[in-house]
């Protein structure tokens, strides 16, 4: 049974159509990427599966068998589905030892051990502040530590289109493997194909839709192809 399908959903923003009959299917412990350019409904996919800002006005979200269409935010995060990377963790007043520790009430060998896994030392990160003195790489890095912690059933990472920085790139890759090792399914949003090369399968977003999936590959060369070339590049992001 796949932990979470996508089924013909559709909404209208502004009288625009955002996501338009869009499908899609998550296997448990996979890392599935989705990839897109600017303007293709990235962001609105992870809200609409995290119950953010939008209710469908069609089609169903299924997780574990349950249709989770109205469920709210704190109901599906407490079935286990969390968001990451839109906007960095950025808390003034919290170290990073406090906020990786919220997640799951862990003992500092395990706080140790998230930040380890993205590549931060622990003697360097655990006090600092998480705020504006940390990088942007660095904030997408904590926090992927604390979705690593929390340890849920599948975490939606969506990348912003500013990107990730090439220093954070292969320790946040390489913690996104991790976490499906550890039996977390991902489904990893991003218009990078760089990233998107972990995940054994990708399918490619388009107006709204999810026009081909298939191996890494195989999409990064079709969205070189048809995707960076396309009109839809100039539409505005939401």
């Amino acid at each position: 049974m796949n932990i979470l399908e996508l089924q013909e959903l559709k909404l209208t923003f502004n009288g625009r159509s955002v996501i338009d009959g869009l499908s899609l299917a998550v296997e448990p412990g996979e890392i599935h990427g989705v990839l897109g350019v600017n303007g293709t409904g990235k962001t609105t996919l992870a809200y609409l599966i995290m119950g953010v800002n939008y209710t469908p006005d069609a089609g169903k979200i299924i997780f574990e068998g349950k249709d989770i269409t109205t469920y709210t935010i704190s109901q599906r995060a407490q079935m286990g589905i969390t968001l990451a990377w839109q906007e960095p963790a950025r808390f003034e007043g919290l170290t990073i030892r406090e906020y990786l520790e919220i997640s799951r009430n862990l003992g500092l060998d395990e706080v140790e051990d998230c930040l380890l896994r993205v590549g931060l030392n622990p003697q360097q990160y655990l006090y600092r502040a998480v705020d504006v003195s940390l990088s942007g790489g660095e904030r997408k890095r904590v926090e992927l530590a604390s979705v690593l912690a929390m340890k849920p059933k599948i975490a939606v990472l969506d990348e912003p289109d500013s990107g990730i920085d090439i220093v954070s790139l292969p320790y946040i890759m390489n913690g996104i493997v991790e976490m499906s090792q550890q039996g977390t399914s991902v489904l990893l949003i991003t218009h990078n194909e760089t990233t998107v090369e972990i995940a054994p399968r990708v399918s490619v977003l388009c107006a709204g839709k999810i026009t081909n999936t298939g191996e890494a590959k195989e999409m990064c060369q079709w969205f070189k192809q048809n995707c960076q070339v396309c009109d839809h590049i100039n539409l505005p992001a939401y």
